[in-house]
């Protein structure tokens, strides 16, 4: 396994250059809803127009940058306080660069030889638009211990002030990690889905036609911040909706389009992927588990599932113990009641982190009482939603 490893490894910035940067970009570990995200190294010339790059400040920064050393990186990960060997799911490269980037391939390769050797068998999801030659696959067949997933992202937009990135770069990568997989797991990551830019019945059969070269597929809508919506003005793109979201914007009539072209009992017995509307779930039917982030208790998500993968969630669904869960959560500086319902965990007064932490750790959903998950609308933002007395919401 040593050839893929030959390079001239990435320069590391000085503590200077780290200091000049956005604190939330200098800390390489986020946690996000599909795991701990490990990101160490930063840059990107793929220059895509809705990347989360524009949150940090450095979406001009073209040539990929090292913050530390690789092992430094993992080391970091593994003695995080949320870390949960065997349990925390971990998303690698996925916030500021491109992870199969010539340049930082390799880099990806080390961190995840590193984890592996250390036996860990957590969930490593690892995203990419760009190529993956067979070799790629090679390397990536070679760990034995993780649970490895291959998520390629491809949205078929044709504006290149947009995304300049060849859709079909994507497709021929999925089509190569799919041919050559044997022990990690590809999904199809269609998205974003955007009214209007790509979702023509040519863009719906396209994505049909590649969910066969998956084990999976997930689609989902568009990441639309202020940055990102000041990014679009400033360069004269065309508005995707009128106003800015904390979550993913998929309208309810998107969605419908889309499940009413792959969703056909035609389709369900053609050799296409099975279709998922939560990235997590896509991962566990790939891998033949239930969902890790317990999206089972939101019944409304597991109309589409396959009947084999729903029973297995409900199999492996248990209701946390209301004591148990409310000393955690008190633990982590939850204020207020807490509360188990079918669905989810409520709480009080805790970010994102320690409600994953949560999560991940009980399986089962954790949501904030003041930022409610509506029935139906799978935790979207309510842009091209019904509101409760069925107004339209913006």
């Amino acid at each position: 396994m040593s050839e893929p490893f030959k390079h001239r490894p990435l320069p590391i910035l000085t503590p200077d250059q780290v200091g000049e940067l956005k604190p939330s970009l200098a800390d390489v570990i986020e946690y996000r809803k599909s795991g701990l995200s490990l990101n160490w190294i930063i840059g990107c010339p793929l220059e895509c127009a809705y990347c989360v790059r524009q949150l940090f400040d450095n979406f001009e920064m073209k040539a990929p940058r090292r913050l530390m050393s690789d092992e430094e990186a993992v080391v970091q990960l593994v003695e995080h306080p949320y870390f949960q060997p065997h349990r925390t799911p971990i998303q690698l490269l996925n916030r500021a660069t491109d992870p199969m980037l010539p340049a930082v391939k390799p880099h990806l390769f080390e961190v995840l030889r590193s984890l592996d050797a250390r036996g860990m068998t957590n969930h490593v999801l690892v995203i990419t638009r760009w190529r993956v030659e067979p070799e790629d696959c090679d390397v990536l067949n070679s760990f034995r211990n993780l649970r490895l997933t291959v998520l390629v992202t491809h949205s078929g937009i044709d504006n290149e002030a947009i995304e300049p990135v060849d859709s079909n770069v994507a497709a021929e990568s999925l089509r190569t990690l799919h041919e050559h997989a044997e022990r990690y797991r590809t999904v199809l990551y269609w998205r974003p889905i955007v009214p209007g830019l790509n979702d023509s019945d040519a863009h719906l059969e396209r994505a049909r036609e590649l969910s066969a070269h998956a084990h999976a597929t997930v689609f989902t809508g568009l990441f639309f911040r202020q940055e990102i919506a000041a990014y679009y003005e400033a360069n004269g793109l065309p508005m995707p909706y009128d106003h800015t979201a904390r979550r993913k914007i998929l309208p309810e009539a998107a969605e419908q389009r889309v499940l009413d072209f792959l969703h056909t009992p035609e389709h369900l017995s053609a050799p296409w992927g099975a279709l998922f509307r939560k990235t997590s779930c896509a991962v566990a039917y790939a891998h033949g588990e239930a969902d890790y982030n317990g999206h089972f208790g939101i019944q409304e998500l597991c109309d589409i599932c396959p009947r084999e993968q729903v029973e297995l969630c409900k199999s492996a669904g248990v209701k946390p113990d209301l004591t148990r869960v409310t000393e955690d959560a008190r633990v982590l500086g939850a204020t207020g009641p807490v509360e188990v319902t079918d669905r989810a965990i409520i709480v009080e007064g805790l970010d994102e982190p320690p409600r994953y932490y949560l999560q991940h750790g009980y399986g089962y959903q954790c949501h904030d009482r003041d930022k409610p998950h509506h029935y139906h609308q799978h935790g979207r933002a309510p842009i091209g939603w019904p509101a409760r007395n069925g107004t339209p919401q913006r």
